[in-house]
């Protein structure tokens, strides 16, 4: 599974990364960072941060908690 948080590296972006990195602990889970605005802009993007799970988009514009990643995981 992969995990990619977009964002240009806003505080919000990198709370979002944490809670990801918290809620993928002990997982096999990568999780990656993307900063280029042309690649945030592929995946249809507008508001950042961003949750991408598997090339899916599931939260934009949020600063979701590690459980709810967790949910987003099962």
């Amino acid at each position: 599974m992969i995990i990619k948080i977009l964002g240009t590296g806003c505080a919000k972006c990198k709370k979002l990364e944490a809670n990801a990195l918290e809620a993928t602990r002990g997982l096999e889970v990568e999780v990656q960072k993307v900063t280029d605005i042309n690649e945030i802009m592929n995946y249809g993007v507008m508001m950042t941060p961003a949750l991408v799970i598997n090339e899916k988009v599931v939260s934009v514009g949020k600063v979701l908690s590690a459980n709810k990643i967790k949910d987003y995981l099962k």
